[in-house]
């Protein structure tokens, strides 16, 4: 009773939340599934919370947790000894989903844009996005035949979670020049290993030869992005004293950091290997963020 309770509650939610209907519940993602021909949809629902996830997914289970995960949800198609399976991960918001699709992205899968807010998959599954919720489907064999299954039942089910996902909109302020495809990210903690820098908007840039990371973080108000700051440079060392405007960090562990700070967003470049590149040019590229946020 208890369960069915907290479903009708949250269906209740889901239908006000942006004037928007999703399928997020168990039931409504079961009844979300699009019929396949020669198919059965199995009446079989397994629920996993972060208590016993690890007992689906074993060593997986901390990323999505870290992730926001909140429920996942296992349904099954059947034909003779094949079948299909479909696990559906609800986090706590859609960056979240989107952030666990883009931790495990791979430049080697193929990439499907019109599909939720977008999909990849190869000849042994296919994983998307919508809402947020990320589903990863798998069969237990691979032909050309399965490969399209999954397309028919990602885009069904897709629009039924919700009919107009898409990336996080923060990524329409992101500059396209040097922005390199299928690179952007959302980190909901420890960016670069602070644990005070969150949650953050990725993508990897190659500009002129030079390669980076931006980073973008919304502290929601002016005041909590200060404080973000003041963590950064207290770890750091530097002084309090900084006002907005042209910042770096001068991090002992991921070397320089050039940063712009303007009301609640902080902007930056971060460079894997440490490389200083906090000139004119780079701040520059973060001031140009701002003229979009």
């Amino acid at each position: 009773m208890k369960r069915k309770i907290i479903h009708i509650l949250l269906t209740i939610n889901l239908f006000c939340f942006a004037g928007q209907v999703f399928a997020q519940t168990p039931d409504e993602l079961h009844s979300g599934l699009p019929a396949i021909e020669g198919w059965t949809i199995s009446s079989d629902i397994e629920v996993f919370d972060s208590e016993n996830l690890y007992e689906r997914i074993n060593g997986a289970a901390p990323l999505f947790i870290e992730n926001n995960f909140r429920e996942m949800t296992s349904l099954v198609y059947t034909r003779g000894d094949d079948y299909i399976t479909i696990q559906a991960y609800r986090h706590a918001s859609r960056e979240d989903a989107f952030g666990m699709y883009a931790s495990e992205r791979s430049s080697d899968m193929t990439f499907y844009p019109d599909i939720g807010g977008e999909a990849q998959g190869d000849d042994y599954g296919l994983f998307f996005f919508s809402g947020n919720v990320y589903v990863k489907m798998s069969a237990s064999n691979q032909s050309e035949e399965i490969t399209n299954i999954f397309g028919k039942i990602a885009k069904g089910l897709a629009t039924k979670i919700d009919s107009s996902a898409s990336y996080p909109e923060m990524f329409d302020s992101f500059p396209d020049e040097g922005q390199i495809p299928h690179t952007q990210a959302y980190i909901a903690k420890n960016y670069i290993g602070h644990e005070f820098l969150k949650p953050a908007y990725t993508a990897n840039y190659d500009v002129n030869g030079q390669k980076f990371q931006l980073f973008v973080i919304d502290g929601k108000t002016k005041d909590d992005a200060r404080k973000i700051l003041d963590s950064y440079f207290g770890f750091t060392k530097q002084p309090l004293n900084f006002t907005e405007g042209n910042l770096c960090a001068k991090d002992r562990y991921n070397g320089n950091i050039p940063m712009v700070w303007k009301g609640r967003y902080i902007a930056g470049a971060f460079h894997e290997n440490g490389e200083d590149f906090s000139n004119e040019k780079i701040y520059d590229f973060l001031n140009s963020i701002f003229s979009s946020l």
